[in-house]
């Protein structure tokens, strides 16, 4: 795949949290964190370290072709598949499902300048309820 051709390539890099900028409806936001997003032969592999609300460290990894494709993932009883899509330039979506049925989309958006991302995390819990956490990130000047 071409250059030309990855419409992620904005997103790639590492971005620092504004924690001021969290809105969550579920759980309680972090107090800092990071989030890299690298790409190893058009594998997207997603990095988010951050201390949680009660200042405990917490990591999270990922990987996944942008591709829109469901795969299989060991993240039972959460979530049994996954899938990455990049629909444009500015915005690069993850989803987790169980039993076929999406209960997690993370959707993130790139600014104009390509120097802010912001992230939307719904969940949706077994009664159909929908909670959403947003929160904002600046890339930082080396990445």
């Amino acid at each position: 795949m071409s250059l030309e051709q990855k419409r992620y390539i904005g997103f790639l890099g590492t971005w620092s949290l504004d924690p001021a900028s969290c809105v969550y409806e579920q759980g309680s936001p972090p107090q800092e964190g990071i989030y890299h997003i690298d790409d190893r032969d058009g594998v997207l592999h997603f990095l988010i370290d951050w201390v949680d609300a009660d200042g405990k460290q917490q990591r999270v990894s990922f990987s996944g072709v942008p591709n829109g494709e469901k795969i299989p993932f060991s993240g039972a009883p959460l979530a049994d598949a996954m899938s990455v899509d990049a629909p444009s330039e500015s915005e690069l979506i993850s989803a987790a499902y169980w039993q076929s049925e999406s209960c997690m989309v993370a959707t993130r958006t790139l600014s104009s300048s390509g120097r802010v991302m912001h992230v939307v995390q719904m969940v949706r819990l077994p009664d159909g309820t929908e909670l959403r956490n947003q929160s904002t990130y600046f890339k930082n000047a080396l990445a």
